[in-house]
């Protein structure tokens, strides 16, 4: 018998007795040796199935994090050799609530450093491949828990998102992603890059899957600042709600001209399918939205130079060796310990916040963020939802974009202005363009993953897309 691969059929399996926990953990542990070429894991654990598994809400379902969720005693790299070797003595909020679930930490998986990238090709573990095509890139910065659920070797992975780093590589991959409202998830134990926009999240198969398991993660958590204290709503029981009535804005600013032909045609037909089952699609203007990659790469770096200051290689993490004197030991421990994609933002970062450009640059990056938030809040006055594609093209070729720091900051351009204004949003599989998946945005107020999850499951509910696996035909059955 072959064992389910989501979040809702392993558990469905396991509460009628067909299979145990350990029975997923070793199908988990056999798909990921046949998949070890994706480079997708940093670090693997050697699991064991909780005890009463079928008496939690998740107890026996394998999962991966991505590795920049500390874990008591199981090193957390942040994909950077400034902490290739360092082990947290505490856990993650999120690692907490997913293990009194019971769920099964399999491993962490790569990431971009310290999140900072669009391709996952910035790790100093090296580049995670798309289990699509192992020439394209599987998306960053998340994109080993993309290629690991994609691959079938987890159910679900946990993920961030500073500017589309849950979206994008779920899009690249061909699986589901929800980046929470900001304050929806705990920051805490999340180790991080810029702290307004960074947001924990979930990669799973389907958006049944992203509910089961954000139900988990969400909530109020008093040992972070910006934690919100709202109630949680219940996400599996939301996703009932029809799409009949429900009002998606769409805007043109998502379709602009880096969006390829065969990208803008499937997401027209995933919004006249949603139009079908009873959706109202109406025209809307975020008149700003051409200004959001600028301002993000301003306002991120910023908050990056700050919050990357503690790496000295005096408390923790690596530290050059023989240091001449202290200046010796800070120079030397971070061109050492940090790769090039974070050297430059942090230089850039740096430079915004320094006197005599700060005006110029970063309080005017956040004055446009607040107009960007404004565009927002007047579009949802007469919608319910924001839809467009995910990203301007299907996954990208390894090295395409390196050479070219712009073009790759350009495959942001539909997601960053999300993280600006602290909105959830999700992307969810919606067709195919060379045989590689194509993902389909949905936007939402503040606080409405309910809507936001509801919506993706009933267009799920009519479509096969994300039921194609890597290998498939990229034509749903």
């Amino acid at each position: 018998m072959s064992l389910p691969t989501t979040v809702a059929g392993q558990l469905d399996a396991l509460a009628a007795g067909h299979c145990q926990a350990a029975d997923l953990i070793q199908a988990a542990r056999e798909q990921g040796c046949r998949h070890a070429d994706l480079n997708a894991w940093i670090s693997e654990v050697e699991p064991t199935a909780p005890a009463a598994a079928e008496n939690a809400k998740l107890g026996g379902i394998p999962y991966a994090h991505k590795d920049l969720f500390c874990t008591a005693g199981v090193r957390t790299t942040c994909g950077s050799k400034m902490l290739a070797d360092f082990v947290p003595p505490y856990s993650a909020t999120v690692h907490e609530r997913l293990d009194r679930a019971g769920a099964v930490l399999m491993g962490k998986a790569n990431m971009d450093e310290f999140g900072m990238g669009s391709s996952n090709e910035h790790s100093h573990f090296g580049a995670v491949l798309n289990p699509w095509d192992r020439q394209r890139v599987a998306g960053g910065s998340s994109g080993g828990s993309a290629a690991l659920v994609a691959a079938r070797v987890v159910p679900f992975a946990t993920a961030t998102d500073t500017g589309g780093s849950i979206r994008q590589p779920a899009a690249f991959c061909g699986v589901s992603g929800i980046k929470p409202t900001y304050g929806r998830v705990s920051r805490w134990g999340m180790v991080a890059y810029a702290s307004s926009l960074d947001q924990g999240g979930v990669i799973a198969q389907t958006a049944e899957d992203c509910a089961l398991v954000l139900q988990q993660m969400a909530g109020f958590d008093e040992r972070d600042s910006t934690s919100l204290q709202a109630p949680v709503d219940d996400y599996r029981q939301a996703l009932q709600q029809p799409l009949r009535g429900l009002r998606i804005g769409v805007a043109k600013c998502f379709f602009g001209s880096g969006v390829s032909d065969p990208v803008a045609v499937a997401v027209n037909a995933a919004l006249a399918q949603m139009e079908a089952q009873g959706a109202v699609l109406v025209d809307i203007d975020l008149s700003h939205a051409e200004l959001a990659i600028a301002a993000y790469y301003l306002i991120a770096p910023a908050e990056a130079s700050s919050n990357l200051s503690r790496y000295d290689g005096v408390r923790y993490g690596y530290r050059c060796e023989q240091p001449r004197d202290l200046d010796d030991l800070y120079r030397r421990t971070r061109s050492e310990g940090f790769g090039a994609e974070v050297r430059k933002r942090i230089l850039l970062g740096t430079y915004a916040l320094s006197a005599g450009y700060y005006d110029a640059y970063y309080l005017r990056a956040q004055k446009v963020r607040r107009l960007i938030a404004g565009d927002y809040s007047r579009a949802f006055e007469g919608v319910d939802l924001i839809a467009g594609p995910t990203a301007p093209t299907v996954a990208f070729k390894l090295g395409e974009k390196l050479a070219d720091p712009l073009a790759m900051y350009a495959s942001d351009v539909n997601t960053v202005g999300v993280n600006l204004a602290g909105l959830p949003a999700m992307s969810i599989p919606c067709g195919f363009d060379q045989g590689l998946p194509i993902g389909l945005q949905l936007i939402g107020p503040a606080l409405s993953e309910a809507r936001l999850l509801a919506a993706a499951h009933q267009y799920q509910l009519h479509t096969g897309w994300h039921q194609q696996r890597p290998g498939t035909s990229g034509v749903p059955s």
